[in-house]
């Protein structure tokens, strides 16, 4: 099987109203893992819809491998695609057993090869033992794997993943997620993943695309868009952050929490974006903060804080065993390089 890139171009979808999607591009290289992730009604799911060719949009184009799939007046059938759909609720049939579940997308003829079940589901981490359970003798694990394993039946270079995960409770997304992540890898599937779980998107991609309103707000690796988001709504959208009012001058930074490092040269007012994770607790060398709450939970801890004086509302994540006491007063410092951004307001993220 060849992987397929895939490019996208200024696509714009609605539904008789305003776009869903506003000239969205985004390019997937050859066998990588994109997820894109955003609020509920960012558009995430109508740009999968749009990929598969459910939906046809208003302008842009979407290539696979240099074919043109849809542009102008092309718009190609989405059995003709070569793409494999896996939605949230597996979509699996109740009255198939495993088997006739993986074999039915396949064309006629090929259906009566059977013997290639076994090894989809071992790919998929599932015993070839299902093979003839039905849906219902299965967890939502095992079905969402034979989903995946449905999908990857015809071979196709390019697989969209719509939530797939998030009807599984926790220690089982986590289980499943691995299996499926190992199934695309060895097969050498270009991966989309739709998603709004941040946890599960900076797992599971190379790269990932932060949509909101129908418009790509930043795309790049885990690590870019967690460490350097391009805006403050991309990075408290990726997870606990605060965004506190500063004065900049070169390489540092004036704030509650002191005099900090900035990751990036800045001058005059600024946003500084403090990550929980960033805080130190106990250092004498900080301001003092009292310890309003702590919640615990098992490898870690979210400290929430308040510094006299102020009306800076902070916290820190630290391990859990080593967690203050609600009442306690601990210092506080920040040793490593902050982000900051234009002092500007904020604008709220709906979902």
């Amino acid at each position: 099987m060849t992987s397929r890139g895939i490019v996208i171009s200024d696509l714009t979808v609605g539904y008789d109203g305003p776009p869903v999607l506003d000239q969205v591009s985004l390019q997937v290289s050859s066998g990588g893992t994109v997820a894109v992730l955003g609020p509920s009604g960012s558009g995430k799911t109508t740009l999968l819809r749009a990929l598969a060719g459910f939906v046809r949009p208003a302008q842009g184009r979407i290539e696979v491998d240099g074919k043109v799939l849809t542009g102008g007046p092309v718009l190609v059938a989405p059995e003709r695609r070569g793409i494999g759909y896996v939605r949230q609720d597996g979509a699996l049939f109740p009255h198939l057993d495993v088997t006739g579940n993986i074999l039915f997308g396949l064309p006629r003829a090929e259906r009566r090869r059977a013997t290639q079940v076994g090894p989809l589901l071992e790919l998929v981490g599932l015993s070839p033992s299902l093979a003839r359970r039905r849906p219902d003798q299965l967890s939502g694990g095992q079905q969402q794997r034979v989903a995946l394993a449905r999908a990857l039946a015809r071979e196709p270079a390019v697989v969209l993943l719509d939530e797939p995960f998030s009807s599984l409770d926790t220690a089982l997304r986590a289980a499943t997620r691995e299996a499926t992540l190992t199934a695309l890898t060895q097969r050498g599937a270009t991966t989309v993943l739709v998603t709004h779980d941040q946890a599960e998107a900076l797992s599971f991609a190379d790269r990932i695309a932060v949509i909101f309103d129908g418009r790509i707000a930043q795309i790049g690796s885990p690590a870019e868009v967690y460490d350097a988001p391009a805006t403050p709504e991309v990075g408290s959208f990726l997870g606990d952050t605060m965004l506190l009012a500063g004065q900049a001058a070169g390489g540092i930074v004036d704030c509650v929490l002191g005099t900090l490092e900035l990751a990036e040269p800045a001058t005059g007012k600024v946003l500084v974006m403090v990550r929980p994770e960033q805080v130190v607790l106990g250092d004498p060398s900080g301001p003092t903060a009292h310890v309003v709450s702590v919640a615990y939970q098992g490898p870690d801890a979210m400290v929430r804080l308040n510094l006299p004086n102020t009306a800076a509302r902070l916290m820190a994540r630290v391990p859990g065993r080593r967690a203050p006491q609600p009442g306690d007063e601990v210092g506080l410092a920040v040793p490593d390089p902050v982000r900051s951004f234009p002092d500007s307001p904020i604008l709220p993220i709906s979902g």
